[in-house]
């Protein structure tokens, strides 16, 4: 839960994700939900498929050009960076950090990596705030190799990946942006009870559906950041009903403000 912005401005705010694909189907909408909302907010995704920290650590210390740079959403825009080049790029705000999601539960995957990666980006980006981003447990069915991790157990995943995430968030003082527990609450509406013949909120068992889990997530990580409503953006995606969007979107106020 968060009382006020996280970063206090309203001009233009420049967020950048080192991630995998969790991170890119966060950022999809983001842009286009702070537009709806009447600002210009910034996303750069910097993309390597099940990326983990370990490997983030790695790439940094090597300066490989390894990621695919997505920016605002726009899958035609690729090419490849390094992260010194990214975080140069601009001053910016905030900068996210996060675990593969098969590991995502596991502390201790976590160590040394995160603090290597983290001092680094403190060390290029004096200014920027550091959030982990809380990614997401698989659908109850999902044949995701790394699900045996968690027994294929959605309730055990989620509350694993929940301590370890807020472990590292306390680690670093730095804010979570709860995806995770914005899905995880949504599955227990009628609407996205999978198990019960509600919609999935992940499209192949762990990836997030287009465009109700995307959106949910985009939402979530407007919250956060800004301080706003959800309720506040206008920005609805093609293929949402408007009783999904009221829904997610209460439900992302419910967990971020506590309201």
């Amino acid at each position: 839960m968060i009382d006020s912005a996280l970063v206090s401005k309203e001009e233009i705010m420049k967020v950048l994700a080192i991630g995998n694909s969790f991170s890119q189907d966060a950022f999809f909408y983001l842009h286009k939900i702070a537009e709806g909302a009447g600002m210009d907010l910034t996303c750069l995704g910097l993309y390597i498929g099940g990326c983990p920290l370990s490997r983030h650590a790695e790439n940094i210390k090597t300066g490989a050009d390894a990621y695919l740079y997505q920016k605002n959403g726009d899958e035609s825009d690729f090419r490849s960076i390094s992260v010194a080049d990214a975080l140069a790029e601009c001053d910016w705000d905030v900068v996210s950090l996060q675990q593969v999601s098969h590991d995502s539960g596991l502390y201790e995957t976590y160590l040394p990596y995160l603090d290597e990666v983290a001092d680094f980006v403190r060390a290029k980006c004096p200014g920027a705030k550091l959030v982990i981003h809380q990614t997401w447990a698989y659908e109850i069915d999902s044949q995701h190799g790394g699900f045996a991790n968690y027994d294929r157990d959605q309730g055990k995943m989620y509350n694993c990946l929940v301590a370890a995430y807020d472990k590292a968030a306390e680690r670093l003082n730095a804010t979570i942006i709860p995806v995770g527990t914005v899905i995880q609450t949504l599955r227990t509406t009628p609407a996205f009870d999978y198990a019960n013949g509600g919609l999935s909120l992940c499209r192949d068992g762990f990836h997030l559906s287009i465009p109700q889990g995307r959106y949910a997530a985009g939402l979530t990580w407007f919250a956060t950041l800004t301080g706003k409503s959800a309720l506040t953006s206008a920005f609805v995606p093609e293929g949402v009903s408007e009783e999904q969007a009221d829904w997610i979107k209460k439900t992302v106020d419910s967990v971020v403000f506590g309201a």
